[in-house]
């Protein structure tokens, strides 16, 4: 099961040829959008375990924002590169969405959940770059 799973990762990793920079800085404007709070994008490129290219990291101040944010990042690109999620978690709730574009995972918190998981010290090795918030 695990071999299906790899192999059509890397099917989909083929078929989608966007650069992965381009992509990060695609979904910063998604969430950008939607006045995300708190952008932090992380490099692990650099970092041998580290299973993508960047994670993009936001919070939300609710709920409801939380899912509107996920929704906008998924239609801006879409829009402009024709890219979609890969695979998408935690819509159902709204506390910590996840969008896995293979080569950037999106992690867009409630604001709570954010400083619980800590996400940006566990991966405290990586390059990380603070995005000014939008007013």
């Amino acid at each position: 099961m695990l071999r299906f799973v790899l192999t059509n990762l890397r099917m989909y990793k083929l078929k989608n040829d966007i650069d992965s920079k381009v992509l990060c800085d695609a979904i910063i404007e998604g969430m950008q959008e939607n006045k995300a709070k708190d952008i932090v994008v992380l490099d692990l490129r650099n970092i041998s375990s580290a299973v993508t290219d960047f994670f993009v990291i936001c919070s939300g101040e609710s709920s409801v924002q939380v899912d509107g944010i996920a929704s906008t990042v998924a239609r801006h690109t879409r829009k402009e590169l024709k890219e979609k999620p890969w695979h998408q978690e935690g819509k159902a709730t709204s506390e910590w969405v996840l969008l896995d574009y293979v080569s950037v995972v999106a992690h867009i918190f409630y604001k709570d959940a954010r400083h619980f998981y800590e996400l940006e010290d566990l991966w405290s090795d990586a390059l990380r770059t603070d995005i000014p918030n939008l007013n």
